[in-house]
């Protein structure tokens, strides 16, 4: 069984070993010399913390980045987005998804919850980078009320191939506004008996919500719990615009969100209100997405923790609101536990998922307060080293193959662009 032991690390503010057998944390703490598959001795220079969950996403849109920048959300949707997307195949999916888990890692995440096409093609990507991922069963519909072919055939596909324990399969209707009230009942019932996480965007611009209020009389939430969709298995992604109603639905459902605060902004779909969602309403079940990288534009959960304060703060006008712990938490452990995960935080027992961050950066120092270092100064460069399951992902900023996934990426991006 696959061993690792760091050595001299500051964890919990001591200077302490960790010793992870298999995919486990077996011990932290004074530990007497003893082999082990792997060692590293981190001299009292890395400090290890859980590392990030990122649970929304569409990671292939790592090859989009940039692609129609500065314009307004229908014409990038329409412009822009929709045409490319509709030229994509598997093999546009697997680069963009190599490439995105490559920044992912590179940024201190190990999991990630993604929406997109061709979710077989996520899965070959996430198995071949170690890392973990809920992959999306994506659910669009037709005119006639009824998936998409597209859609229909990607999905058996990937749910007739086999995976390890490190993926889990979600149902991902888009959203409200793209899937049948039909085919959301359906999915509400088949959840129920498989237990499968439902993940869909939800109550993201004020447009959305005025376009169902005058089309159907009632808001997406309120829909969403008609159809049965509202469940303690339920991602809501971004959710900006709610009212009280809603927000009481969601409490007493137990829904969790994933806030997505770069993308709201970048996409001008409003702010939104933590301190309500939380203090006000009583919801603690939100956590912290990044979204695509052609909407953010890039991977990083520090980033997101820092403007996710950031706003938090603006919109409650309130430095109380959005704190450093409660940032990180939200991208750790609640990202963890949203779905169903036993990790997000380092303790004998839970899985061997540790972020090791250099104290040595300047932006590191000094160090009052580390976990604020990371929330509102650090980037990526802090990161010297990822484990996943038990397992490197990256050891000393290096992921094996990075020089051959941006080519890849690069060869793909191009040739899509040929087609425009």
């Amino acid at each position: 069984m696959n061993s690792i032991l760091l050595k001299n690390v500051l964890v919990h503010n001591a200077i302490q070993h960790i010793l992870i057998i298999g995919n486990k944390i077996a011990k932290i703490g004074s530990i007497p010399e003893q082999p082990a598959s792997e060692t590293l001795d981190c001299k009292g220079k890395l400090a290890a913390f859980p590392p990030f969950y990122n649970t929304h996403n569409h990671a292939a849109m790592t090859l989009l980045r940039g692609y129609g920048a500065d314009v307004t959300l229908d014409d990038w949707l329409g412009k822009f987005i929709w045409p490319i997307e509709n030229k994509m195949n598997a093999e546009d999916i697997y680069a963009g998804t190599r490439l995105a888990i490559l920044e992912m890692i590179k940024s201190g995440t190990v999991f990630f919850n993604d929406m997109y096409w061709f979710p077989e093609a996520i899965v070959k990507a996430v198995e071949e980078m170690g890392i973990r991922a809920c992959v999306g069963l994506l659910q669009i519909c037709g005119p006639d009320g009824e998936i998409l072919d597209r859609n229909r055939i990607g999905n058996q596909q990937l749910e007739a191939m086999p995976h390890s324990d490190r993926i889990m399969l979600a149902v991902a209707p888009h959203a409200i506004y793209t899937v049948s009230e039909k085919r959301l009942r359906e999915i509400a019932y088949e959840t129920k008996n498989n237990n499968r996480i439902i993940h869909i965007h939800a109550n993201e611009t004020k447009t959305e919500v005025d376009n169902c209020v005058e089309q159907y009389g009632r808001r997406p939430i309120e829909m969403l719990d008609e159809f049965g969709c509202l469940t303690e298995r339920t991602i809501l992604a971004h959710a900006v615009h709610l009212n009280e109603h809603e927000r009481e639905l969601i409490r007493e459902r137990g829904c969790w969100l994933s806030h997505c605060p770069t993308s709201n902004l970048k996409l001008c779909s409003g702010m939104f209100n933590l301190d309500t969602v939380e203090r006000v309403a009583g919801i603690t079940k939100t956590t912290l997405g990044t979204d695509g990288a052609a909407s953010n534009n890039n991977l990083s959960m520090l980033e997101t923790m820092k403007i996710g304060s950031l706003v938090a703060k603006t919109s409650s006008d309130s430095v109380l609101s959005g704190t450093s712990s409660q940032m990180f938490e939200m991208a750790t452990e609640r990202g963890a536990r949203a779905f169903g995960l036993d990790a997000g935080v380092l303790a004998e027992g839970k899985l061997a998922d540790v972020m090791l961050v250099k104290l040595d950066h300047p932006t590191m120092v000094a160090d009052a307060d580390l976990m604020s270092n990371l929330v509102y100064a650090a980037d990526s460069s802090v990161i010297h080293s990822v484990i996943c399951n038990g397992e490197f992902v990256m050891r000393d900023g290096i992921v094996p193959g990075e020089d051959e996934i941006i080519a890849e990426a690069r060869e793909r991006w191009r040739h899509l662009k040929s087609l425009i």
